[in-house]
This record gives structure tokens, C-alpha cells and sequence, in this order.
């Protein structure tokens, strides 16, 4: 596999994007938020996602260059519509108008509607981890999903990221997760790897589980009713919450889909000081790390700790990209006449 440097990689993306229609700051933006879960390992939600997005962009699914605007304010909660903006742009002002809330009141709810796909939900979580408040962010999207006990797609993947931060610099705990039982970016990953996905990811026409990237018609739910049950909810709470509902519309037929994001900001000191807080984080974190490992098991991790040694490691050596991946980027750029770095060429 090519391997290309983090910033190399990051300029190129950025211009990708701009020739493919995003504005300049919305690409760099964008542009960061692809880089950053490439770096971590999350190659699913990575640079990959470049081709579709542009398509996007062409197919007015997307639009780039507009304003997110506040349409409703009331205390500790915002509503924010962002015209079908970009969804790193949306969930970006999501995050910063949630910590200006929770410096206020504790507490910061913050809803983006009408966004676009937004990538690995933890960036915007560890966002504010990295700003001592801790983040909890989900976004909901259109039917991709089965629903336990039902055929076809009806829920979507909707994922769901908790950052809590650690004191002394280090590394937030960090859960990002999708309540199916993987991330649809993970099927598009095993395409371009040219390689089987296992059993229990994904269903085919038939409604059987399938091995073939190429069959999958519907994904499967995290843990069963319990994955389904958390995709529902976060449903509720990031879209139908924010006047922006999406499955219920088009299960019914009324609607073809939509992206809505929900960020929440919560300050550590609403509750008591800092340092006690920090003191329990630090002690819990060692308790978990301290555990003795199973048969086979190397060592117990904290969630997120395998993908931030990735993503210090990746910084140093380079990002490697499937050669899938690769081509097309390479296609994507000569189609747009943007020159490509020479690790691709």
C-alpha cells in the first residue's frame, strides 16, 4: 500500500475538495476531519469518503459555502440549520457554540439539522475533551440498517462518541462507536481492499448474512434489539428533537433521507472541582489498565487508546491507503485536474 505523510495527505484532500466544489475554508476543514480518523486507524471514515463526497457536492445533496444558522435558542440549547453544509462545517459550529453554552450553564445541547455526513463523530467529542469538557456526540442519517426482527433497511447506523478528558495531557477516554454491528465505511473500506467481511456484519438481498462487500443491501445491528433500540433513540434525539425527523419520513415514504448531528458539552466543574474529578478519572483509568489480561490478550486498553498510539505512530511513519483507495483519488484528481503527491503518482 502507498504511504503518504499526515499534512501531504491533508493538503491534498483539502484540494480535492476545493476543485470538486467545496469552498476553500470548508475543505480544510473537511479535509481535517478525513485525515485525522485515517490517522487513528479509521480508515472507514477516512479520505476514502472523498469521491462520494464530491458526488455529493454535484448532486446538491451537499452544499458548500453557506451559513449555519441559529433558527431556535432557549437557555443551555441551541438548534442550528446548516443548509446542507458539510458535515465536519456543522458539526465544527455545533461544537464550539456547545462550549460556549457549558461555560455558561454546566451544560451545552447544541442540535445540527440539515448537515451532511459527518464522519468519525469522536473528532468532535475529543474536541471538547481537549478543551477540558466532556463531549458526547451523535448523528443520524437515513435507512441503512435492518431493524431486529425485520427485513430490509429501516434505522441507520447512527454512531455515538464519549470523550471525558484526563488530566496532565494525556489522552481522552475516548468511545466512538456505531450502533450496527460495524460502520457502513467499513464495507466501502473492504471493497476498495479487495478483501471478505465476516459474518454477522451485513445482509444481502435475500436478507442472509454475506461474506461479499459487493452483496450487502442492508447492514446489521449492534448486539441485536439493543442496537436497534439505541439507533432509534438516538433518532429521536438528534432528529425528531430537532424538527428535523428523517426515518419516520421515509419509512412512510415522504422523505428520501437527510443528516442531523446533536453535540453535548458538559463542564466537570458544574458538578464539583476539577481536581476531584481528575483525581477519579485518573484512578479509574489506572484501575481499568491495572486489570489482568485475558488468555491471548496483550493488554487491557482504555477506549480509544489503541487508535491514539495509531495515530502517533501514523504521524511519524506516514498514513498507509488501500490501493483501492489510492486509485481512486488518482481518478477523482485527474478528472479535476489536481496534481497528485508523488507517494500516490
Amino acid at each position: 500500500m502507498p504511504i503518504i505523510p499526515a499534512d501531504e495527505l491533508r493538503s491534498f484532500a483539502a484540494r480535492l475538495l476545493q476543485a470538486g466544489g467545496f469552498t476553500e475554508a470548508d475543505a480544510i476543514q473537511t479535509a481535517d476531519l478525513l485525515v485525522w480518523a485515517n490517522l487513528r486507524g479509521i480508515d472507514s471514515h477516512g479520505v476514502l469518503r472523498i469521491p462520494r463526497y464530491i458526488e455529493m457536492i454535484e448532486q446538491g445533496v451537499m452544499i458548500s459555502g453557506g451559513t449555519v444558522t441559529p433558527v431556535r435558542e432557549l437557555g443551555a440549547v441551541t438548534v442550528l440549520d446548516g443548509g446542507k453544509c458539510p458535515g465536519a462545517v456543522g458539526m465544527n459550529t455545533a461544537v464550539n457554540r456547545a462550549e460556549v453554552l457549558a461555560r455558561q450553564f454546566g451544560i451545552g445541547w447544541c442540535a445540527a439539522r440539515a448537515i451532511s455526513h459527518a464522519g468519525a463523530v469522536g473528532y468532535f467529542s475529543s474536541a471538547l475533551a481537549e478543551r477540558g469538557l466532556i463531549g458526547l456526540v451523535m448523528t443520524a442519517s437515513k435507512p441503512l440498517m435492518s431493524y431486529f426482527g425485520a427485513k430490509g433497511e429501516a434505522l441507520s447506523t447512527n454512531p455515538l462518541s464519549i470523550a471525558v478528558p484526563v488530566a496532565e495531557g494525556a489522552d481522552p477516554i475516548l468511545l466512538d462507536m456505531s450502533t450496527a454491528a460495524v460502520a457502513l465505511g467499513k464495507i466501502m473500506a473492504a471493497k476498495d481492499a479487495g478483501k471478505p467481511i465476516p459474518l454477522g456484519w451485513a445482509i444481502d438481498e435475500t436478507g442472509a448474512e454475506t461474506t461479499d462487500p459487493d452483496r450487502v443491501t442492508a447492514l446489521l445491528p449492534m448486539a441485536g434489539p439493543k442496537g436497534s433500540g439505541l439507533s432509534l433513540m438516538i433518532e429521536v434525539l438528534t432528529s425528531v428533537l430537532a424538527g428535523n425527523a428523517v426515518i419516520g419520513p421515509v419509512l412512510l415514504g415522504r422523505k428520501k433521507g437527510g443528516f442531523n448531528g446533536l453535540v453535548i458539552a458538559i463542564d466537570p466543574t458544574a458538578f464539583g472541582p476539577r481536581e476531584e474529578f481528575e483525581i477519579a478519572v485518573k484512578d479509574l483509568s489506572q484501575a481499568i489498565q491495572g486489570l489482568v489480561p485475558a488468555e491471548g490478550i496483550d493488554a487491557v486498553l482504555l477506549p480509544g487508546e489503541r487508535s491514539a498510539a495509531t495515530g502517533r505512530s501514523r504521524s511519524v511513519k506516514g498514513i498507509p491507503l488501500a490501493e483501492g483507495t489510492a486509485k481512486r483519488l488518482i481518478e477523482t484528481a485527474g478528472r479535476l485536474s489536481v496534481s497528485v503527491p508523488p507517494e500516490l503518482a
